[in-house]
């Protein structure tokens, strides 16, 4: 039976409640907006089967990827709507077109973000883009194990902790799915967005956005600055805009300062390949310096390959590629190997969030200048998760 006495020890895959054949866990949010399972111990048979699908008491090996390649969708619009190379469109479009499935995170009609799955390529701009905030799994690992035992192939996508649990609740191995993971610097509370939206809102922020219904785009890499300093872009249906860069946005000014990451981030147990995932995604930052004449500011995309049968021939992906190595992918992204550390604005920020929201980041960088900001500029040359 799952028991969760530090929160650290639990990721929010929601493997358990998938697997538990008596259906008696059920995710509920802590105060920080996070979900955690809470077990019915009368309907409760103690099978054992939610500790043994548990990324985080059952974690994987240590793994180094057998090839590194730098990558950019021969499609120009994809690759400037993608948050890096576009790599992900191109993975996606090829299962598609082999009559498969793929899963991966969208926002729903109130802007939370969720795991889903389709079916055809003209739903691909859903799960296009980063989002920054923790996806609700539902029960997409039970929908991708539907469509595997009927031999669909699957392309499932996610963070790594997301992927250590579906391959978990799995059980075995399929040669019908493809597992994407992200370079992932962690994931913020759900809560914290909800509000910022709803800060937006309440202070007019957004010309015409009076409700989230009157919200049209949100795009937390926007391109329009270039992909090194990318912005947060909102868009309303009337036309008004937001377009902020990373560096001036709150949101992500608390996110990069690592103030409301899930307790599991800061020790994360499926970095360093551990996932189990057959390909990993991120941007290619410092490309210029291993690469230069592949280099541009449109996005170019990392591809950490740990499956070569699985993965297929990337050549097939319509896309420019370049070989590279794991050291050169590495420098720039050093969350493959290494959790975050937890700041000590962290428990700050929670204390004075219930009373100030937002503004506690404001407050809190204001009086920590220029050491914090110089740590928001140092991660957004080299972190982050991608399309």
């Amino acid at each position: 039976m799952i028991h969760i006495l530090d929160k650290k020890d639990c990721c929010g895959c929601s493997a358990c409640v998938q697997r538990c054949p008596k259906n008696c866990i059920r995710m509920y949010p802590d105060e920080e907006g996070f979900l955690y399972p809470s077990i019915d111990e009368t309907l409760c048979v103690d099978c054992g089967l939610c500790e043994k699908v548990c990324p985080v008491l059952n974690k994987g090996d240590e793994r180094i990827p057998v090839r590194a390649v730098a990558i950019k969708n021969d499609d120009e619009n994809i690759r400037l709507n993608s948050s890096s190379g576009g790599a992900f469109t191109a993975l996606a479009i090829k299962i598609l077109n082999e009559g498969g499935v793929v899963f991966g995170a969208r926002f729903n009609d109130e802007w939370e973000v969720v795991h889903d799955y389709i079916e055809n390529a003209d739903n691909l701009h859903l799960f296009r883009g980063s989002k920054y905030v923790q996806s609700y799994i539902g029960v997409t690992y039970l929908q991708a194990e539907s469509f595997l035992k009927n031999g669909r192939k699957v392309l499932f996508s996610g963070t790594s902790c997301q992927i250590a649990g579906l391959k978990r609740f799995l059980g075995r191995e399929y040669e019908n799915l493809l597992t994407v993971d992200v370079i992932c610097h962690g994931v913020p509370s759900p809560i914290v967005w909800k509000d910022y939206l709803d800060d937006l809102i309440s202070r007019k922020k957004i010309k015409g956005v009076s409700s989230l219904e009157d919200i049209s785009t949100v795009s937390f890499r926007s391109k329009v600055t270039g992909w090194h300093i990318f912005s947060m872009e909102i868009t309303g249906r009337s036309g008004g805009k937001l377009s902020e860069p990373l560096s001036k946005n709150v949101f992500m000014q608390g996110f990069l300062n690592n103030m409301y990451l899930r307790p599991s981030c800061y020790d994360c147990p499926a970095r360093k390949g551990k996932s189990g995932s057959d390909i990993s995604l991120g941007d290619y930052w410092g490309v210029e310096n291993h690469h230069p004449c592949f280099a541009d500011d449109a996005g170019v995309g990392l591809v950490l390959v740990y499956n070569e049968d699985r993965s297929g021939n990337l050549m097939e992906l319509g896309c420019q590629l370049v070989e590279s190595d794991y050291a050169s992918g590495l420098s720039g992204n050093l969350c493959i190997e290494n959790s975050v550390p937890e700041p000590l604005e962290r428990s700050l920020f929670w204390k004075e969030y219930g009373t100030k929201g937002l503004d506690a980041v404001r407050e809190i960088i204001n009086s920590n200048r220029p050491g914090l900001l110089k740590r928001i500029v140092s991660k957004l040359k080299r972190t982050l998760l991608v399309d």
